[in-house]
C-alpha cells in the first residue's frame, strides 16, 4: 500500500469554486478526454481492464470487464448503445457520491464522456436521487458547461464522435439503486428488479446494450486514462487496485469522507478522523453499509479492500464506515435498519415483501423484552428463508445485520428478555442508569 492517504478524487474539494469549468481545467481536467480521443476505443477499455478497476459501487466487478461484456456491432440489428451512471446514492451511511458530484461534478462528466467514447455509446444518462435536488441542479450546470466548452456534442473537439447526456432525477427509492430496477425506472415505469437474463449488456435501457456503473467508478476513469493503468494498479492491493472514498460517519471525533487506497484498515482511518468519539469505545460498525453484515473491535485491522474484508465475513460494499460506541443498543439499530428495508421492498417477490415484515416483527418484540429465546432461532430461521430466494440483492442485505448481530451480541439480545426491556433504556435499566449517572 502507498501513502496513507491518496487525494485524486477529492484533490480539488477545496479549492474556490471547485465545482467550475474554470476550476476544474485549471487542476488538468479533461486532460484525459483530450488524450482518450487520441485513442482508439478498444484501448481506452484495455487500459481501464488493465487498471485493475472494480465497481465502486458495492459488487466490485472489473469495470473494463463489465464493458466488455457489450455485444459485437451487428450491421443488420444496429441498435444504441447506452451508458447509464447510478448515482441513486440510499444505502444507509453512504455518502460519497453527493459530496463528490457536488464539489466536483465535471470530474464525474469527463468520466462518462470518456467511457462513453470506450463503449461507443452516443447517448448517456445520470441517475440521481430526486431528492438531493441541489445536486442534480448542479450536475446539469456542469453539463450546460461542458456543452459550452465542447466536450459534449456533435463531433467534439473535431474527433467525430458525438455524445449527449442527460441528466435524471430518480423519484426517490431505494431499490432503484439495483441496476435493472433503475433501468425501468429511467423507462417511466416503477422501478422493480427485471429477471436476468437478458443482461443489460445485452438488453438494457430501451432493450439495447447498456453499461451501467456507479458514479465513483466513471469519475475514476479520467484520471487513469491520464496516468496510465500502472499508476492506478501501483495503489491499493494486488487484486484490489486504486483508491477509493470511505465514508466515515457516526460515533467517530471527525466525520466525513477519507479517500484512500484499498487495504487500508479502520484502525488507521479513524487515527486520520480523531478516533471515537472521547469518553468511549468502538462496539460495532459496518465496513460497506447496513446491508452488510457488522463487524466489532476484534474487526480493527481488517484490510478493507474486496478479499480481506470477504474472508472476515462480510463485504466491501460502498466503504460506508458507520462507527457505533458502545452507548448503542445493537438491537435497536438492527431493528431500525430492518424497518429501513421493510419500507423500501418494491413487493415484487414474496421472500423479500413478507419477509421483511416479519423480521421487523420479531424484532421489536425482542427489542421490548416481550419475546423468548425462542425467537433468536425463529429470526435466524426467517433470514435462511429469505437468503438467496429474493429477485434481487435488498432481501438478502436485509438479513446481513441481524444474523451477524447474533453472532457477534447474542447475549445483548438476550439481556432484552432478561431486563424486559431494552439495557441500555434508562426507565428499563437499573444498571444502565447508575452506569452513566442518571437518576430514576
Amino acid at each position: 500500500m502507498t501513502d496513507l492517504l491518496t487525494p485524486v478524487l477529492t484533490a480539488t474539494w477545496d479549492a474556490e469554486r471547485s465545482w467550475t469549468l474554470d476550476a476544474y481545467t485549471a487542476a488538468g481536467g479533461y486532460d484525459g478526454l483530450a488524450k482518450a480521443l487520441t485513442m482508439t476505443p478498444e484501448d481506452v477499455v484495455t487500459t481501464v481492464k488493465d487498471s485493475g478497476l472494480r465497481g465502486r459501487g458495492g459488487a466490485g466487478f472489473p469495470t473494463g470487464m463489465k464493458w466488455g461484456f457489450l455485444p459485437p456491432a451487428d450491421p443488420e440489428d444496429p441498435k444504441p448503445r447506452y451508458l447509464v451512471v447510478n448515482a441513486d446514492e440510499s444505502e444507509p451511511g453512504t455518502c460519497k457520491d453527493i459530496p463528490l458530484m457536488m464539489a466536483s461534478p465535471h470530474t464525474l462528466v469527463e468520466g462518462v464522456i470518456i467511457s462513453s467514447y470506450a463503449i461507443r455509446a452516443e447517448r448517456a444518462f445520470i441517475y440521481v436521487r430526486g431528492e438531493v435536488l441541489h445536486v442534480v441542479r448542479r450536475l446539469r450546470a456542469a453539463v450546460r458547461e461542458a456543452y459550452a466548452a465542447g466536450h459534449l456534442g456533435q463531433d467534439i473537439h473535431g474527433s467525430g464522435y458525438s455524445l449527449e447526456l442527460v441528466v435524471h432525477a430518480g423519484a426517490g427509492a431505494y431499490i432503484c439503486g439495483e441496476e435493472t430496477a433503475l433501468l425501468d425506472s429511467l423507462e417511466g415505469r416503477r422501478g422493480q428488479p427485471r429477471l436476468r437474463p437478458p443482461f443489460p449488456a445485452v438488453a438494457g435501457l430501451y432493450a439495447s446494450p447498456t453499461v451501467i456503473n456507479n458514479a465513483e467508478s466513471i469519475a475514476s476513469v479520467p484520471s487513469i486514462v491520464k496516468n496510465g493503468s500502472a499508476w492506478f494498479a501501483s495503489m491499493g492491493t494486488e487484486k484490489s487496485a486504486g483508491f477509493g472514498i470511505f465514508s466515515l460517519s457516526g460515533h467517530v471525533a471527525r466525520p466525513g469522507q477519507y479517500e484512500a487506497p484499498l487495504g487500508i484498515t479502520l484502525r488507521e482511518l479513524l487515527e486520520l478522523a480523531g478516533g471515537v468519539r472521547p469518553g468511549h469505545e468502538l462496539k460495532f460498525w459496518t465496513p460497506g453499509g447496513s446491508s452488510t453484515p457488522i463487524f466489532t473491535a476484534e474487526h480493527l485491522d481488517v484490510p478493507l479492500d474486496f478479499e480481506g474484508v470477504s474472508a472476515a465475513g462480510s463485504m466491501l460494499g460502498t466503504r460506508a464506515l458507520q462507527i457505533f460506541d458502545d452507548t448503542v443498543c445493537v438491537v435497536r439499530a438492527v431493528l431500525r435498519w430492518t424497518e429501513f428495508y421493510k419500507h423500501e421492498s418494491c413487493g415484487k417477490c414474496t421472500p423479500c415483501r413478507e419477509g421483511t415484515y416479519w423480521l421487523v416483527q420479531v424484532l421489536e418484540r425482542l427489542e421490548k423484552g416481550q419475546g423468548s429465546e425462542a425467537d433468536l432461532e425463529l429470526l435466524l430461521d426467517q433470514c435462511d428463508n429469505i437468503l438467496g430466494r429474493a429477485f434481487c440483492a435488498l432481501g438478502d442485505g436485509a438479513t446481513s445485520p441481524i444474523t451477524s448481530s447474533i453472532t457477534h451480541f447474542r447475549e445483548e439480545y438476550l439481556a432484552h428478555l432478561e431486563q424486559g426491556g431494552c439495557p441500555f433504556d434508562p426507565a428499563a435499566s437499573t444498571a444502565w442508569s447508575e452506569q452513566e449517572g442518571v437518576t430514576a
